[in-house]
């Protein structure tokens, strides 16, 4: 009769190994590969803490050291009286007094027993903000609700009860607790709100270790965009995007940094060849002076950049991996079109001039950022004053 070896779990050594790895980007099949793991364990102690690494544990400076309570036994076997031990050690005979009742009495006292026992007695996870304050737990969960983020919750609190700081709560405490559900603050459906659906929080140092699928070729940083880009002071600096709909649907979305004037093209499908060619058409419609870069993430339907920038003298640079705040304005105006572009929408039913009544509606609604002025006018404004 074969009898199964009992299953062995991962050492403390393993542990922290396993969480500088996934801090460090590694996929599951590489930090299982790592231990000698499969990927479904290492899965397994991450979803356990929303892929946040737990805190290490520290002893505080109050409590008994093992040097002082192996100074508590030899006292005990000299026979010495409890406060003759605790005079010794600059303690308080009454904390002597119960370490040593604690822990058997004079007859039964260890030091290495009991400080074994006192490390595994002190493990009391205390319980966040959210799960003992019931009022504000409601008005958290009540704003996820909404759709809103968990940065948009905590500025928000912080903006109605300004002199109240007991309704204050950071936006990375209900992070933590959507992500960790043994803290039990946040059901668990509230998951499902945050525009992000991921389950365990990922390194920001994942794309760089392989879960990009694949590299963009020559592709220019950011970084090397020249500071005329950043501070939008001339137009024709462009942004870039595909705005997903139901059945893998996309249509493409570009919008001009300085005036936030966007453009919507029809795209029949993902194919970088596809992607390239469509914008360029629009784009070589717009004068020269609005023609001078293009900013996009680093999907790869960007593959051909070099196509585009050929096609439109524009040149193509590139965010950060999972950095979409460098493309603020664009990520901004994607979010106003899901109010004619919903996610379960077919993007493939609209039509080129239905989209450019959408991106009409759009330039012509005043936006606060301008002043109340609208994109339209701005570009207008703009390249009128171009030399």
């Amino acid at each position: 009769m074969l009898i199964k070896g009992k299953r062995r779990g991962l050492s403390a050594a393993q542990k922290a190994d396993l969480w500088n790895r996934w801090k460090a980007g590694q996929s599951l099949n590489e930090i299982g590969r790592a231990l000698g793991k499969d990927h479904v364990v290492v899965h397994f102690v991450l979803a356990r803490h929303g892929g946040i690494a737990p805190p290490t544990r520290r002893r505080s400076r109050r409590v008994l050291t093992l040097a002082e309570r192996e100074d508590i036994s030899r006292g005990i076997a000299s026979g010495c009286a409890m406060r003759v031990i605790a005079r010794g050690l600059h303690r308080s005979p009454s904390t002597i007094s119960r370490e040593i009742t604690r822990h058997g009495g004079r007859t039964q006292y260890r030091a290495s027993a009991a400080d074994q026992q006192a490390w595994e007695s002190a493990v009391r996870p205390k319980p966040c903000l959210l799960a003992t304050h019931s009022e504000l737990q409601q008005m958290v969960a009540s704003k996820l609700m909404q759709d809103w983020s968990p940065q948009q919750v905590s500025g928000w609190l912080k903006m109605e009860y300004p002199n109240d700081e007991s309704l204050r709560v950071s936006h990375e405490t209900i992070y933590r607790s959507l992500f960790i559900q043994a803290r039990g603050a946040l059901k668990q459906e509230l998951v499902r709100h945050p525009r992000s659906k991921r389950r365990i929080r990922r390194s920001r140092h994942a794309s760089v270790h392989g879960h990009s699928q694949g590299r963009i070729i020559d592709a220019i940083s950011i970084r090397e965009r020249p500071a005329e880009v950043e501070d939008r002071a001339v137009p024709g600096h462009w942004e870039g995007d595909l705005l997903r709909g139901a059945g893998n649907t996309h249509v493409a979305t570009l919008v001009e940094r300085r005036s936030r004037f966007c453009m919507l093209v029809k795209v029949p499908g993902k194919d970088t060849a596809t992607v390239v060619a469509a914008p360029s058409q629009h784009v070589l419609q717009l004068p020269a002076t609005l023609r001078r870069s293009l900013t996009r993430d680093r999907g790869l339907e960007m593959a051909q950049h070099k196509s585009f920038t050929m096609a439109t003298y524009m040149q193509v640079y590139f965010c950060d991996p999972q950095s979409p705040w460098q493309r603020g304005s664009n990520e901004n105006t994607n979010g106003l079109l899901r109010q004619y572009l919903p996610k379960n929408a077919d993007m493939s039913r609209f039509s080129q001039s239905e989209l450019d009544a959408i991106a009409l509606r759009l330039n012509t609604r005043p936006r606060q950022t301008l002043g109340f002025r609208t994109p339209a006018d701005k570009l207008q404004a703009s390249v009128a004053s171009t030399p």
